[in-house]
């Protein structure tokens, strides 16, 4: 489990004028809660931020959060607020405290391995159903991911929430839940035998129309 170091100050300013403020100095406005503690403000540096979160698998990976130069706490990313015209843009971070004797709940990616049986014999594909698990673990215990390997999976097989088993881990997805499954190819429908072609319609008739009084003898003068 990567575990990384990440500096941060206390800020007194709150709402979206200070947030504003504190985007343009190059910093992030973030909180810090949980394990009993009231949520704290507080602000890291955008670029700082940036580098680390390119290393680790944000949701999953347990970070030192040293406030003002004090002892570091370990804390998990919650949630990373993002803007939604330029997803590199972090606007907000939610830090969330954890203590290594008491388990804790998140969400980890769900990686498959292997060529399944159905794909490659088979022609059929892989459909991957759950990409995050609902996993609840001591810190210590937390996974980067969970890998599957799908290698024996036969067409028309699934691979379910209750064939996952990882050691120290307990996941919370209802159990019935598919997580991948491996579906026949989709055949192409042949195309609809073209409707007879219609009879011509018989051509309408034209005729030239009689005169008034035809076979009459002309009138005299």
């Amino acid at each position: 489990m990567a575990q990384t170091l990440l500096q941060a100050q206390r800020r007194s300013g709150t709402g979206k004028g200070a947030a504003r403020t504190l985007r343009r100095e190059g910093k992030i406005p973030a909180v810090i809660y949980g394990h009993n503690r009231a949520p704290e403000a507080l602000a890291v540096d955008r670029a700082a931020l940036g580098k680390l979160l390119t290393g680790i698998t944000a949701a999953s990976t347990i970070l030192d959060v040293a406030v003002d130069d004090q002892a570091p706490v370990k804390a998990l990313i919650r949630d990373i607020q993002r803007n939604p015209l330029r997803n590199t843009e972090v606007l907000h971070l939610d830090l969330y405290e954890v203590r290594a004797d008491e388990k804790i709940t998140l969400e980890v990616p769900v990686h498959l391995s292997g060529t399944a049986d159905g794909v490659r014999n088979f022609g059929g594909v892989l459909d991957q159903v759950l990409h995050r698990l609902s996993i609840r673990v001591y810190p210590a215990d937390i996974p980067p991911s969970i890998d599957l390997d799908v290698t024996n999976l036969a067409i028309g097989k699934s691979m379910f929430v209750r064939d996952v088993k990882v050691a120290k881990v307990e996941i919370l997805n209802d159990p019935s839940l598919p997580v991948c499954s491996v579906v026949a190819p989709r055949t192409e429908e042949a195309p609809a035998p073209a409707a007879a072609a219609e009879a011509p319609a018989e051509p309408e008739l034209i005729r030239k129309p009689k005169a008034e009084d035809e076979g009459e003898a002309e009138e005299k003068d």
